[in-house]
Parts: structure tokens; C-alpha cells; sequence
């Protein structure tokens, strides 16, 4: 293909197949922990690091990188003071983070002219040090979710349950926000700031509304994060649009679509069920439209 006779594509194919390898998994996670905004939370925060950064002229990538991480854990301390409410955790670590980004932004308008990338997502800001950050952030969180793979679904559905299990919630629940944070802010040079969540919480959406178990999810959401990440890079490359903005629109269309195929197969299944053969008792076509109903089941969701 022509596109990849760039070594800017090439890098922008490696990292945003790297990222949509672990952005997906984690948006399960986070949906099931009803956690979701998240990740917008933490591209916020991660900011306020590379405006740090810009203004004490370090790299904006490692200090964006740092910045999200360390947000991460502020969310988890936060949380634990706000038990009966842990969305007020997300409120205000982003209000924190937002704000002392325009402050730092405000002290140098000069750099505000090479935000445009971070904020929507640039091909050719993908550096080999971002590239570098992407491998190691998958790496790390391949081992993670793979190793953990079974406390990390109990503390999911139940932290009591798994606390009393054994599960040591506490140390998991940490390492699991260091773990957001990496992801987080790695997805940025290729969605953007703005758009960061749609790589993580898209996919997982509609993997969850299609999968009939949390390992189908898991593998789904992997799927549909790889398909338009793939699709969206060459999509921008040949229309010359946004990559950011062309990947979240495809993955909007691919939930869209999947919301709606989900619906009409759930219509022609239940109408099949209402109408019992001939030589079988209605009895036990209600059985069959039950037993459907109860398979549909995923983190405590029914259709």
C-alpha cells in the first residue's frame, strides 16, 4: 500500500494497533466498574502535564505521561474519602487538571500553537519516543490484565465479594488506576485529548452489548478497537481528515450499527419464539424465550 511507504504511517500503524490492543480491555473494565468517563477524565489531567511540560521546556510526552498516571492515583485516594459517591473522585481531579492546565497554558500563549495535535490527534506526532511509551504501556498492561485476570473480575462485579475472597482490593484497585493513567495518556498522540475516551469506551460499549460472556467481551472489544483504529488511520490518510476525529466517528458508526443488528436479531428471535412448532407445547416455547433472556446476561446487564 502507498501509505506505508511513509515511515510516519508505519509508526502511526504500530502505535495505534499497540493501543487499540489494551484501550478496549481496559474500557471493559471501567464500564463494568461504572468508571467510564475516566479516561476523559485522565486526558485532561495529562494536560496539564504537557503544558507543564512546554512551559519548563522538559518533554511534554514524559511530563503528559507522568502527569496521567499521577492523576490516576489522586482519582483512587480521592475515591476512598467519597465511597457512597465515587463520581465526585472523577469531578474533581478533571476540574483540578483542566484548570491548571489553561492557567500553565496562559503563562506562554506561544505554545498554544502545537496543542492542536494533542487536542485532536495527529499522524505525525507519533515520535519514536511515544512509539517507546506505547510498547512499554502494552507490555505492562498485557501482563497486568493477563495475570490478574481473575481477581481483577471479582474486584470488577463485587470489591466486597473478592475482599472477603482474599482479593487484596486495595493494592489491585491501585494498580489498576497506574495502569489506566499509561493507557490513557498513550492513546493521545493518536485520538487526541478530546477524543481519547471513544478508543476506550466505544469498542467496550458495543462489545458488551453483543458479547454473551465477559471473555467474549474482552475479545470483542479487542476486535472492534483494532477495526477502526486500522480503518480510521487509512480512512484519514486517503480523505485527509483528522485521525482522531475520522477513528471515534468510524467506532460511533460500528456501535450504531451493532446497537441496531442487536435489536432486529433480538425482534425475529422473540417472534420465532411466540409462534410454537406444531408439535411442541406452548409451554415449552416460553422455557426456550426465558432461558434466551437469562444467556443475555453481562455484568449485570439484561437485554
Amino acid at each position: 500500500m502507498e501509505m506505508l511507504q511513509y515511515d510516519f504511517m508505519q509508526r502511526a500503524f504500530y502505535a495505534g494497533g499497540l493501543i487499540a490492543l489494551m484501550a478496549p480491555i481496559l474500557g471493559v473494565y471501567l464500564m463494568l466498574r461504572r468508571q467510564a468517563l475516566m479516561a476523559d477524565m485522565l486526558s485532561h489531567v495529562s494536560l496539564a502535564g504537557i503544558a507543564a511540560g512546554a512551559v519548563l521546556g522538559m518533554n511534554p510526552t514524559l511530563t503528559g505521561f507522568a502527569t496521567a498516571v499521577l492523576g490516576a492515583l489522586a482519582v483512587e485516594f480521592v475515591r476512598r474519602g467519597y465511597r457512597s459517591y465515587s463520581e465526585v473522585s472523577v469531578a474533581i481531579i478533571m476540574i483540578g487538571g483542566l484548570s491548571t492546565a489553561v492557567v500553565l497554558m496562559s503563562l506562554n500563549p506561544a505554545i498554544n500553537k502545537g496543542f492542536s495535535a494533542y487536542l485532536f490527534g495527529s499522524i505525525v506526532a507519533v515520535n519514536q519516543t511515544q512509539l517507546t511509551l506505547m510498547v512499554i504501556t502494552t507490555v505492562l498492561g498485557g501482563l497486568f490484565f493477563g495475570l490478574l485476570r481473575r481477581p481483577l473480575y471479582e474486584m470488577t462485579f463485587n470489591e466486597e465479594t473478592a475482599r472477603v475472597s482474599g482479593v487484596p482490593v486495595q493494592w489491585l484497585s491501585l494498580g489498576f488506576s497506574v495502569v489506566t493513567g499509561m493507557i490513557v495518556a498513550s492513546a493521545m498522540p493518536i485520538v487526541g485529548v478530546l477524543l481519547v475516551s471513544s478508543l476506550i469506551v466505544l469498542p467496550a460499549a458495543l462489545a458488551i452489548r453483543l458479547a454473551g460472556s465477559f471473555a467474549a467481551a474482552l475479545v470483542l472489544a479487542v476486535v472492534f478497537g483494532l477495526t477502526g483504529v486500522l480503518s480510521g488511520l487509512s480512512a484519514s490518510y486517503y480523505l485527509d481528515t483528522p485521525p482522531g476525529g475520522t477513528i471515534a466517528l468510524l467506532l460511533l458508526a460500528m456501535l450504531g450499527a451493532g446497537i441496531l443488528l442487536r435489536k432486529i436479531g433480538l425482534k425475529l428471535t422473540r417472534s420465532r419464539n411466540k409462534q410454537p412448532a406444531a408439535d411442541e407445547p406452548a409451554s415449552s416455547t416460553a422455557g426456550t424465550t426465558a432461558r434466551y433472556a437469562n444467556s443475555n446476561v453481562i455484568g449485570g446487564q439484561q437485554e
